[in-house]
């Protein structure tokens, strides 16, 4: 099985309170009043007290255009994901030769060469480093990016380490001019940041001793018909957000009887689960997965409590969630759930061991 060895999250250093972003933006959108009204009600119920951005706030006004913005996202995505990738390696204690495979995963910016190969050399990583870029997984890339590791490392790379980097600059694909409500929930909800995670293979010399969980399964699903409820429409002003309202319903239509299936066929059920690592999309989302799931308060907290630090970072969300959740050491034996969704509209399921 694949052995998590190291995770780690960082924050670019521009923090603001979410009183601070409203009026910022506020500002920097304009509109009428009525649209102002509506979207404090949105950063008043999205459950996020700060997040952090790449660049100040009043930045922001001065990005002319799509090619601007994309120019500013790969200066600081770029030193963003350096820096998770030398924080994980760091605390794994393994030097950056050692690493066999790197998947990198973002939805928020587009790089060729993509970032893992911007940073390779700064990095250190060897020539012959098996790369594996994704995009267009969105909030869900962290896990499934952690799938397609495992899959690397039960395969051709069992006895070898893979690193994964999640890098999200989701200020930088702000629309001011879009007023709709999904446009302003969504500049409500997410925040700038980056997570990187370390595994290795069960024949790996470091795989007994690593005190992260185990890879036990994987498993993702595409739910058709629902390719236009959650993504980009890309247009000459970057990427503008498509955000259904159904969305919380069909969380309730699909995602439960997902993960029982997929918790079924281990001979479990949700409440043999100790350890959740939820992807924090938004309040009703999780309030949502909660009902259907049967999870108390407890379980969704390390869910929250990060929406409520740094907002949702997309695909880096469940890393940071990941190393909070091993931070306060479940029971050895015990089992986790990493539960994230995304674009297609689909989801990925990664079931751990301690």
């Amino acid at each position: 099985m694949t052995r998590i060895a190291a995770v780690c999250g960082v924050l670019p250093p521009h923090r603001y309170r979410q009183g601070e972003l409203a009026a910022g933006l506020a500002v920097l959108r304009g509109g009428s009043g009525d649209e102002r009204a509506l979207s404090e009600r949105f950063f008043a119920g999205a459950g996020v007290e700060s997040r952090r951005l790449a660049f100040p706030l009043e930045c922001y006004g001065g990005f002319d255009g799509f090619g601007q913005a994309n120019d500013a996202w790969l200066e600081a995505a770029s030193e963003l994901a350096l820096r998770a990738a030398e924080s994980v390696l760091a605390a794994a204690g393994m030097a950056a030769e050692q690493v066999d495979a790197v998947v990198s995963t973002t939805v928020t910016g587009i790089a060729v060469p993509s970032l893992e190969a911007r940073i390779a050399s700064r990095l250190g990583l060897r020539e012959d480093v098996r790369r594996v870029p994704l995009f267009g997984l969105g909030c869900a890339g962290g896990a499934g990016g952690l799938a397609v590791v495992d899959d690397l490392l039960t395969g051709r790379h069992s006895a070898g380490a893979a690193l994964l980097l999640a890098t999200e600059l989701c200020s930088l694909t702000l629309q001011r001019t879009d007023t709709s409500p999904a446009n302003l929930l969504a500049t409500a909800l997410f925040g700038d940041g980056a997570g990187a995670l370390l595994a290795v293979g069960d024949e790996h010399p470091a795989a007994t001793a690593a005190a992260g969980p185990t890879v036990v399964a994987t498993r993702s699903r595409l739910y058709p018909g629902t390719e236009r409820l959650l993504g980009w429409q890309v247009g000459d002003s970057g990427f503008g957000i498509l955000l259904g309202p159904e969305l919380p319903e069909l969380v309730r239509l699909h995602v439960g009887e997902e993960v029982a299936s997929f918790l079924a066929a281990h001979d479990l059920k949700p409440g043999d689960v100790g350890s959740w690592v939820c992807h924090p999309g938004g309040p009703r989302v999780l309030e949502v997965l909660g009902e259907e799931l049967g999870l108390s308060e407890r379980a969704l907290a390390p869910s929250r409590e990060s929406l409520a630090r740094c907002g949702n970072l997309s695909s880096a969300s469940v890393l940071h969630i990941l190393r909070d959740v091993i931070d306060q050491g479940p029971p050895p034996g015990s089992f986790g759930l990493m539960l994230a969704l995304g674009p297609g509209f689909a989801s990925e399921l990664v079931l751990l061991r301690w």
